[in-house]
């Protein structure tokens, strides 16, 4: 097997954007009818799957795609006060040399990812940005661009921090590669059975290195 493309998640994989969406979503519950988080039910919300939060939140599923939109266009104010997680970028530039494309696959926005690529000098990092609106369809938009590459998806990896993203990856039937460091916990990311399970942005290296050995 030879890994020919990447596709990672943005929001609490490559950025980390956690407590800026909280503070967003907070500062919104009056206008949509939702419950604050607190920074105690932060680490309890971290255990719980996509959907599981998305119910416990309370917000009326009407409701739901027009709060998330609002909180992207908010998001984008605070951008200049994001960091990449430790050690992302060093191990991005590595995995460039092992793989023939690496791209974002977010379903926040193109101008919420630009600038936050732009900002700390990671724009030249990927190959392609695609975003999609609807929370669980990610796996559309990869059937999608490998069928437009003719590339397998044995020869496809996703990266992502939620349990949501492995769902997608399985669907595509490419390989999940979840990550620690984001919005769900490790205990709630074991649940769903990625392919691989990572704690800190090195891992990834090894990860690609065995799967182009298997």
């Amino acid at each position: 097997m030879t890994i020919k493309v990447i596709f990672f998640d943005f929001d609490g994989t490559i950025a980390d954007t956690l407590h800026s969406i909280v503070g967003i979503t907070n500062r919104l519950a009056v206008e949509f009818g939702h419950k604050p988080i607190s920074t105690a039910e932060i680490a309890q919300i971290k255990n719980l799957s996509s959907r599981q939060i998305i119910k416990q939140s309370g917000i009326s599923i009407l409701k739901f795609p027009l709060l998330v939109a609002k909180v992207k266009s908010e998001l984008n104010a605070e951008i200049s006060k994001i960091q990449p997680f430790p050690e992302i970028k060093e191990n991005l530039l590595e995995l460039r040399k092992r793989v023939d494309k690496v791209g974002i696959l977010s379903s926040n926005s193109k101008d919420n990812i630009f600038a936050f690529l732009e900002l700390n000098d990671m724009d030249y990092l990927f190959d392609f940005i695609y975003t999609e609106a609807a929370l669980f369809s990610k796996s559309r938009v990869i059937k999608k661009i490998l069928k437009q590459e003719k590339i397998a998806p044995s020869e496809s990896v996703y990266v992502g921090d939620e349990t949501r993203d492995i769902e997608a990856a399985k669907r595509s039937k490419v390989t999940a590669i979840a990550v620690s460091w984001g919005f769900n916990s490790a205990a709630a990311l074991e649940q769903y059975q990625p392919d691989f399970l990572i704690h800190q942005p090195a891992e990834l290296i090894a990860a690609i290195d065995k799967l182009n050995t298997s």
